[in-house]
């Protein structure tokens, strides 16, 4: 071989080596990038303006930012597409599915059943059957309830108040009977009038639950506590609006829809739970059950956080009632108040 033909061979080879390097160190940036887990989120409808499942999508952003990994949002509309979505997560083959609400229950498990190696972190609810793989993320609604009572007690002017509820079953009582409660412990005598909206669309009709509203606001009640989804409470929203009485919203601040008509929110940290499940699962820890309540910071008050100021809730101007509230939620915290789960009557 010619010296000049040698010295051709060289640069090639060399030239290939030095662009096999190149293409090497760029992938390198990318493959640390997605070094971190994969983490994906199904919700049971559309986030849309739900501020509910806005929490959660925060929650599972947060999770990825934390570990270096990656996210993905499946956005459920019926109960077909949740089993649809739930299948399709699985084939991905992520380091943790999130599922948030009741919703998911039958569907986790048997997925859960089919996948022992897939990971489920399961908010809002849990599955009937525990699975080793099925981390499950409840929420003590009661207690929040109890303290929003508190706050309607402290306010109402007839010692009557009422609640709009989803369905009259042990899971939504949680909204219902400690709000009683917690309104006669703070002005003893008060009574409690709660109507259940059922039907074949109790978590869509805006329409049964602004006429239900109506009809305790007609019975003289002044304050009325609205677990009625977040489409339903709109409708008890408007009705308070037209009646002159007051409401109260839940899972997140809904005093915005309709300011000087909502009280204060009974609100679900649906992002603190995600955090904290994603990392329980993800440092080794499967298939228990937590609870979150006020200590726990997974259930509040919009009064009581500290953007209360803004939050364009009635409460906020009414710092007295806020105050003896928040001793009641430190009463909680301490153990020297325990408001008892409906759910377990």
């Amino acid at each position: 071989m010619s010296p000049r033909i040698l010295l051709r061979a060289v640069m090639a080879v060399s030239a290939v080596t030095l662009l096999a390097a190149c293409n090497a160190s760029a992938k390198d940036p990318a493959a640390q990038s997605s070094a971190g887990p994969a983490l994906v989120l199904i919700t049971p409808s559309p986030v849309g303006v739900n501020d509910f499942l806005k929490l959660a999508v925060q929650g599972i952003e947060a999770s990825a930012k934390k570990h270096n990994g990656t996210q993905k949002v499946y956005q459920s509309t019926d109960p077909a597409s949740i089993q649809q979505n739930l299948a399709a997560a699985v084939r991905e083959k992520p380091a943790v599915i999130v599922a948030v609400g009741f919703n998911f229950a039958d569907a986790i498990a048997a997925e859960a059943e089919r996948n022992p190696e897939q990971k489920f972190l399961f908010v809002d609810s849990c599955t009937t059957k525990p699975f080793p793989n099925v981390t499950c993320a409840v929420f003590r609604e009661h207690e929040g309830s109890y303290l929003a009572g508190a706050e309607a007690g402290l306010l109402s002017k007839s010692g009557k108040v009422g609640a709009v509820v989803v369905l009259d079953a042990p899971q939504f009582r949680r909204y219902s009977i400690p709000f009683g409660q917690g309104a006669e412990k703070a002005k003893p005598g008060t009574t409690l009038a709660p109507l259940f909206i059922g039907g074949a669309n109790p978590f869509n009709d805006p329409a049964r639950a602004k006429a239900l509203a109506a009809t305790l606001a007609g019975q003289g009640v002044d304050h009325v506590m609205g677990a009625a989804s977040a489409a339903g409470n709109l409708g008890v929203f408007e009705a308070a609006k037209q009646g002159g009485f007051f409401a109260f919203g839940v899972d997140a601040n809904q005093c915005p829809a309709s300011p000087g008509q909502v009280v204060d929110n009974v609100i679900k940290r649906t992002n603190v739970v995600i955090g904290d499940g994603v990392d329980a699962i993800l440092g080794g820890k499967t298939g228990e059950t937590k609870s979150y309540g006020v200590k726990e910071k997974g259930i509040s008050l919009t009064g009581l956080e500290p953007d209360a100021a803004t939050s364009q809730c009635v409460v906020a101007s009414h710092p007295d009632v806020l105050a003896k509230v928040g001793e009641l939620r430190d009463q909680i915290i301490s153990g020297a108040i325990v408001v008892d789960d409906p759910a377990k009557f």
